[in-house]
């Protein structure tokens, strides 16, 4: 949500900042063209009354300076004229001083400013007349410098202000997309509780937009643990269908009428021991859960408990079997597959314990730590990777397979997780598995 917040924020910073340039711009040149072409009225103005400042004389035309504007006569006043005749004579105002202004090529008002005393830059605006019988060009300029100072002071104030406008909107889009991003923000704080168990669905109670979102994402759930369920029933019940005919065949082959065969009744009876453990392990695999099903927890309180009464009677000889957890203790993880993952371990450590069997459970900030431990022989270091490989035994006059590891890795992979075989400090052997979080 917040890099969503970002990308909006910086998208239209962005926006607003390319607008307000481009605005200002065109605004500052719409002004400045209507300007032009306001002051270029009052520059022809200037130079009809300069025509008319020009009169008969004893000795020809002469410049009436009675009828001419105060601010011709003041030096470097910022207004100027040149009036030239045909025959190169040119008379200039008093305030251009000892600094020429150049004619301009064409008549009307020239685009480009033109170069004024003291840095002056001159709008210039030139006329052709004829007076008494006299051709003669008069051009009249005026310092457009001051104005070109205000646009820049108008350029400031305004990037001062569209600054401070666009800093006003910024804070009130990200809050106005902070409260319209909240309803996703809470979905996905009732997904991240989905997957740590903590909830089956989300809550319906959504703004509108988000309610078909909702229901489509409950009703998924629902199918998918449906599904899963459906499932888990099927595989059983199938695991259940196919080992009776097994058992009946294992039987058969043990039989005396295969007596005379004793080649072809130890291969039947190894081949159909591998379906049997196949079987179990596939169906054993085919039936995890993994990370699928919502609302999946394991109470450490509730659960263990049960395991551990019956773990008891299975191994009635005195042992001493323990659990740890921190109170209140609830994994994440689907029931199902946690007890099939510590009643295999803790089953295996009861067969090859002498008298106590303990598990620990602990939660850290990478995730969750079960040891279970035993004070039994435990196994060679150089031996522990041979174990965790599939179908390994160690002991054939042990009941079972190995350390039963098939079905608990296949668990533990579901689940991103290491199993890790280490000397317990009871003595025998300690199997380490750790879970990380969600």
């Amino acid at each position: 949500m917040r890099s969503i917040q970002r990308r909006l924020g910086i998208g239209l910073a962005a926006t607003l900042l390319l607008a307000g340039l481009v605005l200002a711009q065109a605004s500052l040149w719409v002004f400045d063209r209507g300007l032009r072409a306001y002051l270029e009225e009052d520059l022809r103005d200037e130079a009809q009354g300069l025509l008319t400042a020009l009169v008969r004389g004893p000795s020809g035309l002469q410049l009436d300076e009675r009828r001419l504007d105060p601010s011709f006569q003041r030096q470097f006043s910022g207004h100027y004229f040149r009036i030239d005749f045909v025959d190169d004579r040119s008379w200039r105002s008093r305030s251009l001083w000892d600094r020429e202004l150049l004619k301009p090529n064409g008549t009307g008002m020239q685009a480009e400013l033109g170069d004024g005393p003291q840095g002056q830059l001159l709008l210039i605006y030139r006329a052709d007349y004829r007076r008494y019988g006299e051709n003669l060009s008069i051009s009249v300029a005026q310092d457009y410098q001051p104005i070109l100072q205000s646009f820049r002071r108008m350029q400031w104030v305004g990037l001062g202000l569209g600054g401070a406008a666009l800093l006003l909107i910024l804070i009130a889009q990200r809050y106005t997309v902070h409260r319209a991003l909240r309803p996703l923000e809470q979905v996905r704080r009732q997904i991240a509780q989905l997957q740590q168990g903590r909830r089956t669905d989300l809550d319906a109670e959504v703004p509108e937009e988000l309610e078909s979102l909702v229901a489509q994402i409950n009703h998924l759930l629902a199918h998918t643990e449906d599904t899963l369920k459906r499932s888990r029933n099927a595989l059983g019940n199938l695991g259940h269908a196919l080992k009776t005919p097994l058992a009946v065949l294992i039987s058969l082959a043990g039989r005396e009428e295969l007596a005379a065969h004793p080649a072809l009744r130890a291969s039947m009876r190894e081949q159909l021991e591998q379906i049997e453990q196949r079987l179990s392990r596939e169906l054993g695999r085919a039936r995890l859960a993994g990370e699928v099903l919502p609302g999946a927890r394991f109470d450490c309180a509730q659960e263990l408990p049960g395991l551990f009464d019956t773990l008891s009677m299975i191994h009635d000889r005195g042992l001493s079997l323990e659990w740890q957890a921190p109170p209140g203790l609830v994994l994440p993880r689907d029931r199902e597959d946690l007890l099939e993952l510590l009643g295999n371990l803790l089953d295996n450590a009861c067969k090859w314990a002498d008298q106590r069997v303990q598990l620990t459970v602990e939660e850290s900030a990478e995730g969750y730590r079960l040891c279970v431990d035993d004070d039994g022989p435990g196994i060679d270091a150089e031996r522990r990777e041979t174990v965790l490989g599939r179908g390994t035994r160690l002991d054939e006059q042990v009941a079972g397979h190995g350390l039963g590891l098939g079905i608990v890795r296949d668990i533990i992979e579901a689940w991103h997780g290491r199993i890790e075989l280490q000397d317990s400090p009871l003595g025998g052997l300690q199997v380490m598995v750790s879970l990380p979080r969600r």
